[in-house]
């Protein structure tokens, strides 16, 4: 049976010669592997330039129950990307947080909340003019929410510490490494509560950039089952410094 539905590309990988497997979040199925079939034939019907990491796709599919590879009928961009696959900082941020969402949502099954905010926040990343180097750090907090670890806020002005393993303020210091002191902890709940078109106002140096991006990637090990080491973000580092 056919369907429509919406969709984020999460990974290809070759099968053939002229095959790739796509591991797609569509949302009306969650995460679903697709097979398709000549996508570097020169007229190909699905091309493989759409199919890049967090392309967005309205997408036709077979799809059948208890079925572990699934079938493509149809598959476009929607929208088509503007900027991410030519602004080599935007491709950058797009690969990088690719990968954590990947590492991130590896099981998920369909959620409307979780597809929408990927799906807006990356159409928004396209779109935008605006600096891009708190897009990343924004998206990753914003992220935590939809995925049942979001930071709470500080309740009392005595506590200057914020346990990474808890996700909460604390007066005293953990006895763990996993923490960070009240002025970096700020810029984690600014980052999580601003929207994106405000990102830009908050001013944050290279050097707290890279410290908050590596607190983020312990946040997310500590709370991910099975996240492991992300690679890309040393690549992402380079860019932006």
């Amino acid at each position: 049976m056919l369907h429509k539905t919406r969709g984020i590309v999460l990974k290809t990988t070759l099968y053939s010669e002229s095959s790739v497997i796509v591991q797609v979040f569509t949302e009306k199925f969650g995460i679903q592997s697709y097979l398709i079939n000549g996508v570097k034939k020169p007229k190909a019907k699905i091309p493989m330039n759409v199919l890049q990491p967090l392309h967005l796709l309205d997408m036709v599919v077979y799809h059948k129950v208890n079925t572990q590879l699934q079938r493509v009928s149809e598959a476009r961009p929607s929208p088509v990307f503007k900027s991410i696959p030519y602004d080599v900082i935007k491709n950058t941020i797009v690969q990088f947080l690719n990968e954590v969402l990947y590492k991130s949502i590896r099981q998920q099954g369909a959620e409307d909340a979780l597809f929408s905010f990927i799906y807006n926040a990356i159409s928004w990343f396209d779109e935008t003019e605006k600096p891009s180097a708190n897009f990343h750090l924004a998206f990753l907090l914003k992220l935590s929410r939809f995925l049942g670890f979001a930071p709470h806020e500080q309740t009392r002005k005595d506590q200057k510490y914020f346990d990474l393993q808890e996700g909460e303020f604390t007066s005293l210091m953990p006895i763990h490494p996993y923490f960070i002191e009240k002025t970096e902890a700020d810029f984690f709940l600014l980052l999580f509560s601003t929207s994106f078109e405000k990102i830009f106002e908050i001013k944050i140096d290279n050097a707290t950039r890279r410290f908050l991006l590596d607190k983020i990637l312990i946040y997310y090990t500590l709370h991910t089952a099975s996240f492991g080491q992300v690679k890309s973000h040393q690549v992402l580092e380079d860019i932006l410094s």
